[in-house]
């Protein structure tokens, strides 16, 4: 860079100016802007992917981008599709994707699916424009409280506050949302930080890894597992990753502990050759009839069952008053090892693991079921495949006649605010471009983010989207009982109804470039599904039942 005096003479050269200065070069020396710091600060911290839906703040940011090598763009066409497919992305890749949102509003639109990622601890970097600090105090009509509506949905946000400070600002939310199990960050770049001479970027500092559990919590959990009281292993997070599966099937193969996951997993790997677990179920009953015989319950990775919603007269804890909970690993500590350091301490550690066998259901006929339905798939599935599951209702029976499917990954909405699948399954296929990826959405829920359709389409990405055509937000009718909510008329049936027009799911789908197809019944669905298997680039088929 140039001495002091060297700076004033160039300043006074471009004296009434208006000059680029990611471009401008005084003496052979270049000049870097705060957004090119920023974006060779992120591809520099492993940031490979932008996923973005900009506005005119962040056009210095979308310049940069282009003449920065090593940043993948990706454009949705609504920002809750842009949040959602870095949520995909991060599961599959386990690194962080950065986002590109349109001040307050673009936020506030993408808050959903960050809620959703937030709850899956996705790591994610979410870049957000501002107005320039001086335009601030004129209160122009996109003016907002960016980071009011960040907090919520963010575990770390920052305001930079000059050109100088983005590129440090930017590395710290890199390592922010590198902080295991994975976070989200959110740094909110002013216009003129962004325009404004900055420095080099900055380094970003490798992530830490996880912290081993104590001894004790191992001590303590050997000796509940050898007292022979019944016991539930309950795990989350890594350890439902195939090695830790690996170590809780050999402690179940010896000590006879059950084990199982919460209902909604951000990643599951399951099928054939894997140790396979099912899910405290949905339904509180159904959930308290399943674990009232068990005394202990211990968390690893895992919380304590808890229900989605409170109902009259039900639980919210879905567990016994006699069962006792204890903590082997924390969501953020190494659970593998702890898994592992579990399957020593009880001398499993050389027992083989019952593993799920390939097992594909016969394959159905006649009339479109929940049942039929799952076992098309289950009967389909490909090896690797990857399922983003967003089917609420229809999907509830899936688990057992897809467990021996070839071995595949299950990734689910963890935080329950709906539409989320389609932009998932968009994320994943990016993340891993040699796997056939699934999107299972009910009708209501893939209506949120349907864009997600016209990515993938641009993309190029390897998705079917098997669109449940419920005509209804079919969960909610029945909740609607659930909550002692009475009889219901025609103005509340109404607000869960979808017909009248009924949505033509094939016509979208073409609208976005994605060839689509309706069927009615399993055998034309197994036909779709097979013929969607062989081909590649996106598809889509509606079932309707």
């Amino acid at each position: 860079m140039l001495g002091t005096a060297g700076r004033y003479n160039w300043r006074a050269k471009l004296a009434g100016r208006s000059v680029n200065l990611a471009h401008f070069e005084c003496e052979g020396v270049r000049f870097m802007n705060g957004a090119e710091s920023l974006v060779r600060t992120l591809v520099g911290g492993g940031v490979e992917v932008c996923f973005a839906n900009p506005g005119t703040s962040e056009m210095h940011f979308v310049a940069a981008l282009d003449r920065v090598e090593g940043m993948r763009c990706v454009l949705g066409l609504f920002e809750g599709v842009v949040t959602g497919a870095a949520d995909g992305y991060a599961r599959m890749s386990g690194k962080p994707a950065c986002t590109l949102l349109h001040l307050g509003p673009g936020l506030a639109n993408a808050a959903a699916n960050l809620h959703n990622a937030k709850k899956a601890n996705s790591p994610m970097v979410n870049i957000v424009g501002e107005h320039a600090t001086y335009h601030l105090g004129f209160d122009a009509p996109l003016t907002a409280d960016i980071e009011g509506i960040a907090r919520p949905v963010s575990h770390w946000v920052r305001t930079s506050p000059n050109a100088t400070k983005v590129a440090a600002d930017g590395a710290r939310a890199v390592e922010a949302a590198q902080i295991t199990p994975g976070q989200i960050a959110t740094l909110i770049l002013p216009a003129d930080t962004a325009w404004n001479e900055a420095r080099e970027p900055a380094p970003v500092a490798a992530p830490s890894k996880r912290t081993q559990v104590p001894q004790e919590a191992i001590k303590q959990a050997a000796k509940i597992l050898r007292s022979g009281e019944p016991t539930l292993l309950l795990v989350a997070g890594e350890g439902l990753m195939a090695d830790g599966l690996a170590w809780a099937g050999r402690i179940a193969a010896h000590t006879g502990v059950s084990v199982k996951s919460n209902w909604s997993n951000a990643r599951l790997q399951r099928g054939a050759g894997r140790f396979s677990v099912q899910r405290v179920p949905f339904a509180v009953d159904l959930a308290l009839e399943q674990l009232k015989d068990f005394r202990h319950i211990i968390l690893a990775g895992a919380n304590k069952p808890v229900a989605f919603f409170a109902y009259p007269d039900k639980p919210s804890v879905m567990m016994p008053d006699t069962c006792e909970l204890h903590r082997l690993a924390e969501l953020d500590e190494d659970i593998v090892h702890a898994l592992e350091w579990l399957a020593d301490e009880v001398g499993a550690k050389d027992t083989a693991p019952v593993l799920q066998p390939l097992q594909r259901p016969p394959l159905p006929s006649g009339t479109l079921t929940k049942d039929a339905i799952a076992a098309v798939l289950g009967a389909c599935l490909p090896e690797d495949a990857i399922v983003a599951d967003e089917s609420v209702t229809t999907g509830r029976g899936f688990y057992p006649l897809t467990a021996g499917a070839p071995r595949h990954d299950w990734l689910q909405n963890m935080g329950g605010a709906i539409g989320l699948g389609l932009p998932l399954a968009t994320g994943a296929a990016l993340a891993c471009p040699q796997r056939k990826t699934f999107a299972l959405s009910g009708d209501g829920s893939a209506m949120y983010t349907l864009q997600a359709l016209w990515t993938q389409a641009r993309e190029g990405l390897d998705v079917t989207n098997i669109i449940f055509a419920n005509r209804s937000y079919d969960i909610l009718l029945g909740e609607l009982s659930r909550v002692g909510a009475g009889n219901a008329g025609r103005k509340a049936l109404d607000m869960l109804d979808l017909t009248r027009p009924n949505l033509d799911w094939v016509a979208m789908a073409k609208g976005m470039g994605v060839t689509g197809i309706r069927v009615e019944d399993a055998e034309s669905f197994t036909r779709a599904l097979n013929a969607a298997i062989a081909g590649e680039g996106p598809s889509l088929i509606e079932v309707t039942a």
